[in-house]
């Protein structure tokens, strides 16, 4: 027996501002450098999206926004209350409890800017901390100081905005298991409902990338990154949060709705320069350089590539994502979707993990076991291409 993708209306947005104000040594998000960028022009074509985009498939009632770049809060605050009445025009029917979540550096939100943020519905800001160590911060090409930090996050709060996170970031270049230990303590005394911690990796395309392969990266050994991330899960724990996903600490009741969305694999919208949406059963991505976004707008949808996704694939994807999240997945949402239990599509691969001890089987569901968490990867890896391939 077979299901149909669920007809239910998408309720989730993604939308991308690829502006910064420089590109971080080892970012390969589609960013551009802000300087001498058609920064309205973008605006505006970004508005023509979403217009076609309802016309296409008509939201539901909207519960998740989240715009992520790029470094959305170098929009000048006459900038950003255009995208944000845009965001409103276009998807006017929000949740009384909508998540509206917005990234930020620390540096780049003013008063002023977090003043027109707020009335225009965010309710939400990730802060790219990634240390407490100035020398760190320089070390990786982020342009911000500690004391920028402390700032931002007074500021934040003082326009009305409290639900606030931070990101921090393991595994850099110099960093020892005694600086995490005091980043983690300085992002505790904040006492923030969320924090999302991650280990570098140093994708291609990167200055990290080109010094890696010249050996001139000095980057922590094995035996260092994993005590990094034992220490960060045992502080986060103590402290009273829940490790909700890998990378992902909440108190109670304040996890990420947004990224909920893709771990449950639910449909959402992915609107701007290099999106990725998933509506329908249906995958798409966007053209990703700036001028040629514009351009396409102009046209019609400006995607790069659309395509559907199986059913097998959309099992594969489910058990890949569900499997981040510690409450891990369970055999009646599976049934939900795609109408068979997991038992009767993945008993190989999740015996196979449970006899490892990766898995735990606890009544319906397969989550990771303490020791999976570490291994994440290679319980992920064991579901890529499980069906397709055969």
């Amino acid at each position: 027996m077979t299901t149909q993708p669920t007809s239910r209306p998408p309720e989730a947005v993604y939308i991308h501002i690829p502006f910064c104000t420089n590109k971080c040594f080892y970012c390969d998000f589609n960013s551009y450098v802000l300087k001498d960028q058609p920064v309205m022009d973008y605006l505006r074509a970004l508005d023509r999206e979403m217009e076609l985009t309802v016309q296409n498939t008509p939201p539901g009632v909207i519960k998740t926004i989240f715009v992520g770049g790029g470094t959305p809060t170098v929009l000048k605050p006459d900038e950003m209350a255009y995208f944000l009445k845009s965001i409103r025009t276009h998807f006017p029917n929000w949740d009384d409890n909508i998540e509206f979540s917005m990234e930020a550096n620390p540096g780049t939100t003013d008063p002023d800017k977090l003043a027109v943020m707020k009335d225009g519905g965010v309710n939400r800001v990730s802060f790219g901390v990634q240390a407490f160590q100035n020398e760190l911060l320089s070390g990786i090409g982020r342009i911000h100081d500690v004391d920028d930090v402390y700032r931002s996050l007074e500021n934040a709060r003082a326009a009305g905005l409290h639900n606030l996170s931070i990101d921090l970031m393991f595994g850099l270049p110099n960093q020892t298991v005694a600086m995490l230990a005091e980043s983690i303590r300085k992002a505790l005394e904040l006492d923030l409902p969320h924090y999302s911690i991650y280990s570098l990796k140093v994708e291609e395309n990167t200055l990290f990338h080109t010094m890696f392969n010249k050996n001139k990266l000095p980057l922590p050994n094995e035996e260092d990154e994993l005590e990094m991330y034992l220490l960060l899960m045992s502080s986060m724990k103590a402290a009273g949060y829940d490790q909700y996903e890998i990378s992902n600490f909440a108190k109670p009741g304040m996890e990420s709705r947004h990224n909920i969305t893709y771990w449950h694999n639910e449909d959402y919208y992915g609107l701007g320069a290099g999106a990725h949406g998933y509506v329908k059963r249906q995958r798409h991505v966007n053209i990703k350089g700036v001028n040629p976004y514009i351009e396409a707008t102009r046209k019609g949808l400006p995607q790069l590539d659309s395509f559907p996704i199986s059913q097998l694939e959309a099992m594969e994807d489910f058990m890949m994502v569900g499997l981040r999240l510690r409450e891990g997945v369970s055999n009646t949402a599976f049934q939900a979707q795609f109408g068979q239990t997991l038992e009767d599509v993945f008993a190989k691969s999740l015996h196979k993990m449970v006899h490892a001890g990766l898995l735990e089987h606890v009544g319906g569901i397969y989550r990771l076991s303490n020791q999976g968490v570490l291994f994440g990867n290679d319980v992920f890896g064991e579901f890529v291409g499980a069906l397709t391939e055969v």
